[in-house]
């Protein structure tokens, strides 16, 4: 439990020191973009080579995976059984909405949490894969779809992760696991050094985006708002841990890392997916926040119980 509080302090640390250069004008949100994409293309990419390259990825893939994508599923079925018989949402909104109360931060926190509170950043990787190479493609369709009035192609559903860096970085990683070989140590250290970057660019960039980005709106629905921000922080990692318990049989440290990275807050990426396609913006800026807030109790309330 020490080390959970340990691991959230250092990171509150960081985010903090990104919110105060925003506050001090020192940085703008140009400096957060910048930072971001950092991460995304170039030092995340590369700290997955290097983390699940050197992972047992039998261990990380087995039980993890079963329980995360159980999750997923019946947080989905839920919010769409809801959005169809009670909001009424078109395919575009509760695409959205079913994003909002499934799709966890995997990247952006997942990975600094992974690292830092549970030790390992390669336990993030089946939630990551799960959502970049199936809920994402998914998703993406139907709201291409909602879009345009017509269904997306097969070569663009299933050609979609692979432009992703990373979903390459990640598969490269596994790939090394796999076939037990080692990078040399002239691409080994350069990645390593790269790989190092990601955490902190990550926490300092949404420390700029949590001082200068928007502040808490008016959703459309009170309800939906509310119904959304409980799945994703009740349910989802309440089922993982159900299935990951009861069914797979799983404990300890294991169980605690599939319950974590259930409990994970909504993916900042959704907001801009609702953006893009002008569908469900307010919901999803709105539980992206809730639950960043609220992931904190529930993963050391799960690190209490669990740890």
């Amino acid at each position: 439990m020490q080390g959970v509080f340990t691991g959230f302090v250092t990171i509150a640390v960081v985010i903090g020191v990104g919110a105060l250069l925003a506050h001090l004008r020192i940085v703008d949100l140009g400096a957060q973009q910048v930072l971001s994409r950092i991460a995304f293309f170039v030092a995340s990419p590369a700290l997955m080579v290097i983390t699940l390259g050197r992972a047992d990825v039998h261990d990380v893939l087995s039980a993890n995976l079963v329980a995360s994508g159980a999750a997923v599923v019946v947080c989905v079925a839920l919010y769409a059984a809801l959005a169809r018989w009670v909001w009424h949402r078109g395919l575009g909104e509760g695409t959205i909405g079913a994003l909002c109360a499934s799709y966890v931060n995997a990247g952006n926190l997942g990975i600094p949490v992974a690292s830092y509170v549970l030790g390992d950043a390669a336990l993030v990787a089946p939630t990551l894969l799960l959502q970049l190479l199936v809920l994402q493609p998914l998703a993406l369709a139907f709201l291409d779809a909602d879009a345009r009035g017509r269904p997306t192609s097969v070569w663009q559903v299933v050609g979609r992760p692979f432009k992703n860096p990373l979903t390459l970085g990640s598969l490269a990683g596994l790939g090394l696991s796999l076939t037990g070989w080692t990078l040399p140590p002239i691409v080994r250290d350069p990645l390593t050094l790269i790989g190092n970057m990601a955490v902190p660019c990550m926490l300092i960039a949404y420390g700029i985006a949590l001082r200068l980005g928007p502040g808490l709106g008016r959703a459309g629905s009170v309800g939906e708002l509310a119904t959304t921000s409980t799945i994703k922080l009740l349910v989802q990692p309440a089922v993982a841990w159900f299935v990951g318990a009861v069914v797979l049989g799983v404990d300890g440290a294991a169980l605690l890392a599939i319950v974590v990275t259930s409990a994970l807050p909504t993916a900042q990426n959704i907001f801009v997916h609702a953006t893009r396609y002008d569908r469900g913006t307010t919901l999803a800026r709105d539980t992206i926040l809730i639950t960043t807030v609220g992931a904190v109790p529930v993963i050391l309330l799960a690190a209490a119980v669990l740890g």
